[in-house]
């Protein structure tokens, strides 16, 4: 994913969540609903997050310095990471402490179509962000499933992206019905389980995206195709015969570092054994263009080198 592409999808998403908050807040103090304030509170988490993103994208784009000597490029995944840890503390343990205490002591709504029309709208509005979403992220994804897409994806921001949007439309969705139920039925204990309820899908978000993003910041690895392709263009047959072994690292969502241990032909001269080396590199660039930074080590195949 290029940051651009990441980008107009963080956009769409921190315009539309502004606005949703904005709206929910006035109609949370209107009808005094607490799935309508749990979810004000989710937009301006949602909100603060989109923020958080677009800034790690901008500190990653800092020149590489005696300190850093291989770039800021972690810095998307630190942001998406706290990103993870806002969404689940600013989000799910406010939602599920409202909604524990509105459960334990009920309160009337006052003007609920109110929060149902806002509802409608924040709806449409979150529809708008999930969708641009998944346009972004079609092409990234292609034939692998979502949630492939998401545990796989060496980029941060989209996957975010998509799992809160999804989030939200459940929890709007949630605080929709509690409201709806509490209209029906006259008891405004619903509107405390829709709460509760809203707070244990951000929770369950917030931990899928907490696990993703700390094992992003670690470090992962190429894909296996991606691995199979640098195996593949490392070696031609002639002056380089076999990968020994290989070792990857993503520095950034866009820069991987590749180390490798290859085998060389007998014979060949300094010179040889350099030009092999540089077309090895030029051809693993090719196949994997975020493999930026190569370092390769010749050697001769023995059975006992590990």
């Amino acid at each position: 994913m290029s940051a651009g592409g990441g980008k107009k999808a963080i956009i769409a998403a921190l315009t539309a969540n502004a606005g949703i908050a904005v709206a929910k807040f006035v109609g949370a103090a209107i009808t005094g609903s607490a799935s309508m304030l749990a979810e004000a509170v989710h937009s301006v988490a949602d909100t603060s997050n989109q923020g958080l993103l677009l800034f790690g994208q901008r500190a990653a784009e800092k020149d590489a310095d005696e300190l850093h000597q291989f770039g800021y490029g972690r810095n998307r995944y630190f942001y998406s990471f706290v990103v993870a840890l806002v969404l689940f503390t600013l989000g799910s343990v406010y939602a599920i402490y409202e909604g524990i205490h509105k459960i334990q002591h009920p309160e009337e709504l006052s003007q609920p179509i109110v929060a149902i029309v806002i509802l409608g709208i924040a709806i449409g509005l979150e529809t708008f962000s999930f969708i641009t979403a998944v346009r972004e992220s079609r092409p990234l994804k292609g034939d692998a499933s979502w949630w492939r897409f998401i545990r796989t994806s060496r980029s941060p921001e989209l996957p975010v992206v998509l799992l809160e949007d999804t989030g939200a439309l459940i929890g709007l969705i949630l605080a929709f019905g509690a409201v709806g139920l509490t209209m029906i039925t006259g008891d405004p204990v619903f509107d405390g389980i829709g709460t509760l309820c809203i707070g244990a899908l951000l929770g369950i978000i917030a931990v899928v995206l907490i696990i993703e993003m700390k094992s992003l910041l670690i470090g992962e690895a190429a894909t296996p195709e991606q691995d199979r392709a640098i195996r593949d263009n490392l070696i031609d047959g002639e002056k380089i015969t076999s990968v020994i072994h290989l070792k990857s690292e993503y520095i950034g969502p866009e820069e991987m570092l590749v180390a490798a241990k290859v085998a060389i032909a007998p014979g060949l001269g300094i010179a040889d054994v350099a030009e092999a080396i540089d077309a090895a590199e030029t051809r693993v660039r090719a196949a994997v263009p975020f493999a930026r930074l190569i370092y390769l080590e010749p050697d001769l195949y023995r059975q006992s080198v590990s």
